[in-house]
């Protein structure tokens, strides 16, 4: 569906005044009875949600009242599990629609790990119902409705925690707290790496979903023509209706730390831009599997960030930060080297303030206490994060292909960019051996955002604004910020 037609769609989705809202008065928090039981949900019960049903079974004094999916099989697999474990101490419902479970007043709290495009209605939907949130990574697929998440916990007063297991590190809190201090000097490039191995996805033809799947619903708010097997149950991330690439994926992680590092009064960057592609594969999949992104501050920090998802003998994986000084110093793999060092000293990292008990027990506690300031990655903290990721996919996604080759990124005049781009490319073409003169980069605009608006301004301003926000099929509207 093209860019006109789908914001035709959702006009008239819009006018058809159909989206969900879970109750019509503003809700508040629910207050947890004597015996400070908290039940939860958790809706996407496939992969990560594992990771959820384990955690929370955990924790002392939590109930996992009913696991939400649309596939019935893996929802009766999944309750079987829970049911084992629990021994009988209380009964999980199964249900296919996370609506259900919102209306019921005794659940505290929901836990979602569905595919990405479900994330923030799942999450705004909850705040509406009074219910605690916690949100895998990302916490939006697009800007606008990232904002609409943050107006949601703001006027509900309810917890949302980001599943950005990091940030309840104390050492890593511990060392943005030295790194924004200036014990390093002033920092200039706070760099993230998403570098793991993966393959091609192949293709799947069109076909009717299977009986099992509530198509419907694992659709919600995203606007899909077709079914095909791709989508069902990891490979979704690969398509802009659905996922966000690797960039807001495993890239969410070390975003979020990339921009836990800014100096603390910075929102948004100003611009960003970035490249890449597609390589190797020759697949279904749309966005890219190599990508070298820009953003700029106003303060004149930058975030950097690298995508590499191939693989071959020898590939240099890179899942990690870090962080490049004013006065030539940086900080590689726990070790600050300055200026013209190759031997990095260690760094005596004192413990920052978190909220105890890792990801899950600390997002209990802030449940408990009524807290939303006890969350480890609130919302505010996870749109910041998301938004860098938004805006260079945004970017990438209004790209024009230029021969791939060591100037494609124009950086002559910035030696930093210029630098880390090369290590890519030589990686790309020498590692995996893309043909220079022979295929392609996708190199994007470089992309004006003011920070305070969160809207586009300047050249490419119109395009870009388009990418904002996704249309929304009818029933799974994302509410205007001002009304939610």
């Amino acid at each position: 569906m093209s860019n006109k037609s789908r914001r035709e769609f959702l006009k008239c989705s819009l006018a058809a005044g159909t989206a969900f809202v879970v109750c019509g008065t503003r809700a508040t928090p629910k207050v947890l009875g004597a015996n400070n039981r908290l039940r939860i949900a958790v809706a996407g019960v496939n992969g990560r949600g594992d990771s959820h049903i384990s955690g929370w079974l955990d924790q002392d004094n939590v109930e996992i009242a009913y696991l939400i999916d649309p596939d019935e099989r893996v929802l009766a697999n999944k309750l079987k599990t829970v049911e084992r474990k629990v021994e009988g101490k209380y009964t999980c419902r199964g249900l296919t629609d996370v609506r259900k479970a919102l209306e019921d007043k005794n659940l505290d709290a929901i836990s979602i790990a569905t595919p990405n495009h479900w994330h923030s209605l799942m999450t705004i939907w909850a705040a509406q119902a009074g219910k605690h949130v916690y949100v895998e990574k990302p916490m939006s697929h697009d800007i606008v409705e990232g904002r609409v998440a943050v107006e949601a916990q703001k006027k509900y007063g309810v917890v949302v925690q980001h599943g950005t297991q990091s940030r309840s590190s104390a050492s890593n809190a511990g060392l943005h707290d030295l790194v924004r201090s200036g014990k390093f000097g002033k920092m200039k490039i706070s760099y993230g790496y998403c570098c793991k191995p993966r393959d091609g996805i192949g293709f799947k033809s069109p076909s009717a979903p299977p009986a099992h799947l509530d198509w419907n619903l694992w659709r919600g708010p995203a606007i899909i023509d077709s079914y095909h097997g791709n989508y069902v149950h990891y490979n979704w991330h690969w398509f802009w209706e659905t996922g966000n690439g690797d960039m807001n994926n495993q890239g969410t992680h070390q975003l979020d730390m990339a921009c836990w590092a800014l100096d603390t009064d910075t929102v948004h960057p100003i611009r960003a831009m970035a490249l890449g592609g597609r390589f190797a594969w020759n697949d279904q999949g749309e966005t890219p599997n190599t990508m070298f992104g820009i953003a700029e501050y106003p303060n004149g920090q930058f975030v950097y960030f690298n995508v590499r998802n191939v693989n071959y003998d020898g590939y240099p994986r890179q899942v990690e930060n870090e962080y490049y000084f004013e006065d030539g110093g940086k900080i590689i793999r726990g070790r600050y080297y300055p200026k013209g060092s190759t031997e990095g000293e260690k760094i005596d990292v004192p413990a920052g303030k978190v909220t105890p008990g890792g990801n899950w027990a600390s997002f209990i506690a802030a449940c408990r206490a009524g807290d939303p300031m006890m969350a480890n990655g609130n919302a505010w903290e996870a749109h910041k994060g998301c938004v860098v990721g938004h805006l260079m996919n945004n970017s990438y996604r209004l790209g024009k292909a230029v021969p791939f080759n060591a100037k494609a990124g124009g950086f002559a005049d910035n030696t930093d960019a210029s630098e880390h781009f090369m290590r890519l490319h030589e990686i790309m073409s020498k590692g995996v051996g893309v043909p220079e003169g022979k295929a392609e980069y996708i190199v994007g605009p470089w992309l004006t955002f003011d920070p305070k608006t969160e809207r586009h301004t300047g050249e490419f301003a119109a395009e870009a604004n388009e990418l904002l926000k996704d249309a929304n099929r009818p029933g799974f509207q994302v509410p205007d910020a001002g009304r939610v």
